[in-house]
């Protein structure tokens, strides 16, 4: 049973902030703003398109108002910026006109229960800083290795027949192996808890999108809030206080928000936060990735010696790989489809990379989409519905940083970890995970699909916005051990 205390603190954002749709003023466009489209329903506007494919709309906006427009969403006023030259004036304004914490305060709170601080985005990255890059990062890179290849092989050697192809569906295997190693790794050493964890884990991510929306019918509300109160248990703090082999990261902000005064109940919730923040888009990034490299077997060919016993892959290690750098990049440019969104704290004026200058409401948001305005723009990535390995390698194999559109250098030409002081802070380690699944199996594993030529899934197009895509099918494949 849900206790009524954890039901108020699930439900009171859902209602305040509809409250808060609710009282926006209704709007009229005024000389020098974008072009604004309210759609044809009071106060919902375009949401149920936008929630259903955010790309068709924005492409749809795009070609009806051009670069810039004002669209209404759910009670608020959102402008979108299609032109990626201009990207600059939005990842660069100020917090004190454009601030993603505000944004962010509600949605946490609406899908995870926890009541953001101010001080919250400023102790993660010190503490993300501390144990997420430099020699904190090379702790973490070494402890992924351990539970990768503990799970990898758990399996594989505790059958009496190593050689025998084992079948399972592709995306979920990836997800669980990725969840589980990076699981063990932040919070727990017991495999079998993390299986069960992991179950849970998933149950609650398929509800996510239209958690986010605030668009669960009642019944799926009653299992969301449910499976909140499963993870704020396992995750209490009083639990991880009584384990002695919890990472630094997550010990060094549990300690930083009890010095902060933050009650202990909201640490346990933000210890869920981190949980799906880390863990939450690794494990579908790595089924892209392996599922690419399987239709693509030239990208695989590697110095790598397959067979051998458990091998120790450091953070240098991992620097030295370019073909797989390009790889995961090129993976996340093409999976991967953040809305980044900024709320405007007072009327401003937005400058754009051709001197156009609109003016922008206090009380509206502001965002970028850069999964269609750049990293599916055909004049910046030719092809770009196609995964081309190396699109991210010069021909003397260093790193292609150079992309242009109507013959202009593009400075911001993929962006799927964000952007500005809202960058995603473990980025490092998600993409040693993403390469260091991916080396593994190449180490230890023959693998293929049982129908080489499926086609590749489509994506699931009610996640746009909240990270890596997911598919909408699951693949078959097989694998068994090279030794």
């Amino acid at each position: 049973r849900c206790t009524e205390s954890s039901k108020k603190a699930f439900f009171t954002e859902y209602v305040d902030i509809n409250s808060t749709f609710y009282t926006q003023r209704a709007k009229n466009r005024r000389p020098g703003e974008p072009p604004l489209d309210k759609g044809l329903i009071p106060w919902l506007g375009h949401v149920l398109e936008f929630r259903r494919n955010t790309w068709r709309f924005l492409e749809r906006m795009e070609k009806k108002h051009g670069d810039v427009f004002t669209v209404q969403l759910a009670g608020f006023y959102i402008t979108f910026i299609q032109d990626p030259m201009s990207f600059g004036a939005f990842v660069k304004e100020s917090r004190e006109k454009l601030d993603f914490r505000k944004f962010a305060s509600h949605l946490v709170r609406r899908v995870f229960g926890y009541i953001a601080t101010k001080a919250d985005h400023e102790m993660l990255n010190a503490s993300s800083n501390r144990h997420l890059k430099g020699d904190g990062l090379e702790v973490m890179t070494q402890a992924m290795m351990i539970n990768l290849q503990n799970l990898m092989l758990h399996n594989v050697d505790s059958s009496s027949d190593q050689v025998t192809w084992r079948e399972e569906k592709l995306f979920a295997y990836c997800y669980n192996i990725v969840f589980r190693a990076g699981y063990l790794s932040l919070y727990e050493k017991d495999r079998a808890e993390s299986e069960a964890l992991y179950d849970e884990f998933r149950k609650y991510d398929q509800l996510f999108p239209r958690l986010a929306y605030g668009v669960l019918p009642p019944k799926k509300r009653r299992e969301a809030t449910k499976l909140l109160e499963y993870f704020w248990n396992v995750l209490s703090v009083q639990k991880l206080k009584g384990r002695d082999n919890i990472s630094r990261w997550i010990w060094d902000v549990q300690e930083g928000k009890d010095n902060a005064g933050v009650k202990e109940d909201m640490i346990t919730r933000y210890m869920f936060v981190l949980l799906w923040a880390s863990q939450g888009n690794t494990g579908p990034s790595s089924f892209w990735l392996l599922l690419f490299l399987m239709k693509h077997p030239e990208a695989m060919r590697s110095e790598v010696k397959p067979g051998g016993p458990l091998v120790k892959m450091s953070r240098e290690m991992l620097m030295k790989t370019p073909i797989l750098d390009s790889a995961v990049e090129e993976t996340l440019r093409l999976t991967a489809a953040p809305l980044l969104t900024r709320a405007v704290l007072q009327d401003m004026t937005l400058k754009m990379a051709d001197g156009r200058q609109y003016f922008i409401r206090q009380g509206d948001r502001v965002a970028l989409f850069p999964y269609s305005a750049i990293q599916m723009d055909p004049e910046i990535h030719p092809d770009p519905r196609s995964f081309k390995y190396d699109r991210f390698l010069n021909p003397d194999g260093s790193k292609k940083t150079d992309f242009y559109k109507a013959g202009n250098k593009v400075k911001y030409y993929t962006m799927p970890w964000g952007s500005g002081a809202s960058m995603c802070p473990g980025r490092f380690f998600a993409t040693n995970e993403l390469k260091q699944f991916a080396f593994l199996m190449l180490l230890y594993f023959e693998f293929e699909l049982i129908n080489p030529n499926e086609e590749i899934p489509e994506i699931d197009y009610s996640r746009y916005g909240f990270g890596t895509m997911q598919p909408d099918r699951d693949l078959q494949f097989r694998y068994r051990r090279r030794y």
